[in-house]
């Protein structure tokens, strides 16, 4: 999730539990070979063998739409070790469609099939590529032959979010629309989309009948929730969220973020948190109107 769940928020969620991989932002292929410093800073992670420093394993991302450049970067990508390359057919934003990226492709999945094709023979067998989708572009009619398009071109697993790029991020997913997917594939479907709370996790796996979930949106608002969907835990006290502000903080100031910008990251996060947590609105209200990283420090310390 470009902008949000970047490397820090990586860190910082891994470190309750429950998690089991992570995926990287996406990393946009467009015409070049890229250095090894684009793949490091979206995913600096494979510098401690593609893990968070929780030890979670962490694929890494591309989107584009030239299968020879996508398996060029691919291949460059393998040289860092990652645990696995994912690849993104589901992203929805203008910007990115506009440039044949993303979920535009779901318009043509013999392009897709091309993709996945040679960013597979690209990369060592020992590296699984997996790709993203969602159900179409403007609607549905597609969704199986995309879907098979990837897992017959290599994918090993496929995740699926239940909603049209015309769907945008608008309740509801359609999570009854998997169980066509995973019929017609022999790999992997995973399900995503609309998660929110421990009932939606389970009513999603129940729905879908996938016993793999991502989580995006949902587990940044709550961060036991994965926890509390595998163990049974309850809901992490909001005392217990104060260490993970202060390794946020801390961590985003030591990133080439501009000082009046990283404000503006936790605020991020405390927006989401309002959605699980009433104490966050209350935090939130503090660090509204302040810009400076020293203002915001004192908040979050207590001081």
């Amino acid at each position: 999730m470009e902008g949000l769940l970047d490397f820090v928020l990586r860190d910082v969620l891994t470190r309750v539990g429950g998690i089991d991989m992570c995926v990287t932002e996406f990393i946009r292929v467009s015409g070049s070979l890229l250095p090894n410093k684009t793949f490091l800073r979206i995913a600096p992670e494979l510098l401690n063998g593609s893990k968070t420093v929780a030890g979670v394993p962490v694929s890494v991302q591309l989107l584009g739409s030239d299968p020879v450049c996508m398996a060029e970067n691919a291949a460059r990508l393998a040289e860092l070790g990652p645990y696995e390359i994912d690849l993104n057919f589901g992203c929805p934003a203008k910007s990115v469609n506009r440039h044949r990226g993303g979920a535009v492709l779901l318009q043509e999945p013999e392009l897709i099939h091309e993709i996945v094709g040679a960013v597979r023979r690209a990369v060592p067998a020992h590296i699984p590529v997996t790709a993203k989708m969602r159900l179409g572009y403007n609607d549905n009619s597609q969704t199986i032959e995309c879907a098979q398009a990837m897992a017959s071109a290599g994918a090993a697993r496929v995740v699926v979010h239940a909603r049209t790029k015309l769907d945008g991020y608008k309740p509801p997913a359609y999570w009854e629309l998997i169980p066509a997917v995973r019929e017609a594939l022999a790999v992997p479907v995973v399900a995503n989309g609309e998660i929110w709370t421990v009932e939606e996790f389970h009513r999603c796996a129940a729905v879908s009948g996938c016993d793999q979930i991502m989580l995006g949106r949902g587990i940044v608002s709550n961060p036991g929730l994965a926890l509390m969907a595998k163990n049974g835990q309850p809901q992490l006290p909001w005392a217990d969220l104060q260490p993970l502000f202060i390794c946020f903080w801390q961590l985003i100031q030591a990133q080439h973020i501009m000082p009046k910008h990283r404000a503006g990251r936790m605020k991020q996060w405390l927006t989401y948190l309002r959605r699980t947590y009433p104490e966050a609105e209350a935090l939130f209200a503090q660090v509204r109107t302040l810009t400076e990283p020293d203002d915001v420090a004192a908040v979050l310390l207590g001081k």
